[in-house]
């Protein structure tokens, strides 16, 4: 991907360039730079009679609509307290706007050590199942006219019905729910990603749960999408594929959803379709799993290819599977219909966990081979569902 020259020092593109707090210097950059037809460059913050600071501290999120270039060239970009947003999200997903209109060509890059990290007292944590204070810490629990369980704000980088993406080379810390989510996005491509996350964090001295702070996700709709070099450790899946279907809609942008898009979005394809994951290495501090395959009420996952596979769990940890597939759980829908979840290949696993590949749904038509099984008390392969929920399978 070829980009335009970045921005000389002191220019309007450059943040630095602004006065403000960092949201609205950030902003108005944006503002020319997209204006000028040129990438935003956001550079490390120079220190300034406000603060000392070279890091940004945001407030609310990175909106970035077609045809955007980011380039987070040597920075780090953190949550302040205050904020109850995104890092970034693609500027379709404007809270209770009903619809989300399809974006094309949208390009989130990294130079050098590129940060974003989640706030040191988060108002919010976890997904829309879960009540702040509770189950997950947030600053806002107990707070009247505050919602008291998180969303899709919680999410660290969201791109939704974008069509041409890519994302690459970010380090993502303490993200507040999952770090990157996509929702019927096709046709792009993310690429080295680290992520930093446990499942918990220390708040004013205190350690605080913070839960379901996925990786990578893909959800409903994604089709057609590269996934290169994955790394880290995070307080759930490292990876996830997770279409679930539901015969409940509601408009787009809802707060109190986990997810920005609905089931059924006018008319999408929700097919989860043409994925390929290479070189993951990394493990799931809360014990779940590096990589996850979950769709459900009649969507569709076929066509996956995962071709390299390290978990890096600690000596005596465990997760529960490196590679998991489907769900025989009838919180999770149970079990697909056969062909469903149909034509993976999954290939070269080396793995530490308890399973190392568990097929716990359906599975058709598919291919694994070359796993490298550190745990002696079970096969390469296992299985949840009996022998009625698969065919041919070609296990080497």
């Amino acid at each position: 991907m070829e980009h335009a020259p970045l921005h000389r020092a002191g220019e309007p593109a450059d943040p630095n360039y602004h006065a403000g707090t960092d949201s609205e210097r950030i902003a108005a950059a944006a503002r020319a730079a997209f204006a000028a037809g040129l990438p935003l460059r956001i550079p490390a913050r120079k220190p300034d009679a406000e603060s000392p600071r070279r890091h940004w501290l945001i407030d609310s999120a990175i909106l970035l609509p077609k045809e955007a270039t980011l380039i987070l060239d040597n920075c780090r970009i953190k949550l302040s307290d205050r904020c109850r947003d995104n890092f970034i999200r693609s500027a379709n997903c404007a809270p209770g706007a009903g619809t989300v209109p399809p974006l094309e060509n949208i390009h989130i890059l990294g130079i050098g050590s590129a940060v974003l990290e989640g706030a040191d007292r988060p108002r919010s944590t976890g997904d829309s199942a879960k009540t702040l204070g509770e189950r997950t810490f947030g600053a806002d629990a107990g707070k009247p006219g505050e919602a008291q369980r998180g969303d899709w704000r919680n999410i660290g980088i969201l791109l939704a019905n974008v069509r041409g993406f890519s994302i690459r080379n970010l380090v993502i810390r303490n993200s507040h729910m999952w770090a990157v989510s996509l929702e019927y996005c096709t046709g792009g491509s993310v690429r080295e990603l680290c992520f930093h996350s446990r499942g918990r964090m220390t708040v004013d001295g205190a350690e605080q749960i913070t839960l379901n702070q996925d990786g990578l996700d893909l959800r409903r709709g994604c089709r057609d999408i590269v996934i290169d070099t994955i790394t880290g450790e995070t307080g759930d899946d490292l990876v996830a594929l997770t279409a679930i279907g539901s015969a409940e809609t509601h408009p787009c942008g809802e707060l109190g959803r986990s997810e920005f898009c609905p089931p059924r979005m006018d008319g999408l394809a929700e097919e989860v379709s043409g994925i390929v994951i290479r070189n993951v290495a990394g493990h799931s501090a809360g014990g779940h799993h590096i990589v996850r395959f979950l769709n459900t009420g009649g969507i569709r996952m076929r066509n996956i290819l995962l071709d390299g596979l390290v978990d890096t769990s600690p000596d005596g940890f465990r997760d529960h599977a490196a590679v998991k597939i489907g769900d025989c759980n009838p919180a999770w829908g149970g079990v697909t219909p056969l062909g469903d979840t149909a034509a993976f290949q999954i290939v070269n696993v080396q793995s530490r966990a308890k399973r190392a590949v568990l097929i716990a749904g359906s599975l058709a038509d598919s291919q694994i081979s070359n796993i490298l099984n550190s745990n002696p008390e079970t096969a390469a392969v296992t299985f949840d569902s009996g022998p009625e929920n698969t065919r041919n399978l070609d296990l080497r």
